[in-house]
């Protein structure tokens, strides 16, 4: 089964704009003393003769306390200037001690993205430039308007597929004949020539009306593609999605690299957008070459398919990141 990851937040979230275009927008110290030596005593019998204390003459007697000279009371007179100085230092203490817990408090009670800095964590997240819709012909409504019945996505579908991320190389076999590429194009991407076969038989079947892509590698070796099929209605695309090609549990037909898959249970539930339903894969252990990872999702009248595959194992955080992404500029 797949990793289970930190949740995506702060993606680049959509936020409506203008009516003309819509943007998407981690002493030692020493010894107190040294032990003493003492010298080797003098040698007894060295030759001097021993002397009779009892032969030395009387000591003087000690002259009364009272007459030994008495040391002058020297006044300690206390210097307030360094009085003042120990106040204002205390002072400063207490202020500098007051800010700094306030200023912690702040921050601990602060959500991550609202200090500055601190607004993306260092999770593997990709670099997103700025994300815009693309505007709407006049007096079109939005793919899931009340009276848009058919669910008709009317901007152009080739500005609805999500940019590269920041330093990544594009993919040019995708782009295609002037951004649209050509179905068989597209259906060469499945494993086997049977599920080839069916996504083409599929597709004519549906009456597909446009495929656009766009691909790239990024620094770590990541690969994605990204695809987005037109039909004529939601009810067709839907129809496609949930009853010929992708369940719950595993989509009918694979891609190539990863011809056995699993549920992708990582996303967490506030990684759903309105609107957008998603079926997300993995391809299950031992990996291919390539570990592999596949989401296609419904939106209106369009089908995507993001793909992202690695050597090795290819991360899930990049891989819902893009999905959220997408799904956000379908809806």
């Amino acid at each position: 089964m797949s990793e289970q990851t930190t949740p995506v937040d702060d993606v680049n979230p959509v936020e409506d704009a203008a009516p003309v275009g819509e943007t998407v927008t981690a002493e030692d110290t020493a010894p107190t003393g040294a032990p003493i030596s003492v010298g080797d005593p003098a040698p007894v019998g060295d030759g001097h003769p021993v002397e009779d204390p009892s032969a030395a003459p009387p000591l003087p007697p000690a002259p009364p306390l009272s007459a030994l000279p008495q040391e002058p009371q020297v006044k300690v007179r206390k210097d307030r200037r360094v009085l003042r100085a120990v106040l204002r230092w205390t002072a400063a203490a207490v202020v500098f001690a007051a800010v700094g817990s306030a200023a912690a408090y702040g921050i601990t009670g602060m959500e991550r993205t609202d200090v500055p800095g601190l607004a993306t964590k260092a999770d593997g997240r990709w670099d997103y430039p700025t994300i815009v819709k693309p505007p709407l012909p006049s007096g079109s409504p939005g793919p899931f308007a009340e009276s848009n019945k058919a669910g008709v996505h009317s901007a152009d579908l080739r500005k609805l597929l999500l940019p590269a991320p920041k330093g990544a190389e594009a993919d040019a076999a995708l782009r295609g004949e002037d951004g649209w590429l050509a179905k068989k194009s597209f259906v060469a991407q499945y494993a086997t020539k049977t599920d080839r076969d069916t996504v083409d038989q599929l597709l004519t079947d549906y009456a597909v009306r446009h495929v656009a892509a766009r691909g790239w590698t990024t620094a770590d070796g990541t690969h994605t593609r990204i695809y987005l099929l037109q039909f004529e209605t939601a009810a067709a695309a839907e129809d496609l999605v949930t009853e010929k090609v992708a369940f719950y549990d595993s989509p009918q037909v694979a891609l190539r690299g990863a011809t056995t898959v699993e549920r992708d249970d990582a996303f967490p539930e506030r990684a759903a957008v309105d609107q957008i339903t998603r079926y997300a894969y993995t391809e299950s252990k031992p990996y291919g070459a390539e570990h592999v990872r596949e989401a296609y999702l419904s939106a209106g009248d369009v089908v995507a398919l993001v793909v992202q595959s690695h050597k090795g194992s290819a991360r899930a955080i990049p891989f819902q990141q893009t999905v959220v992404l997408q799904s956000q500029l379908l809806g």
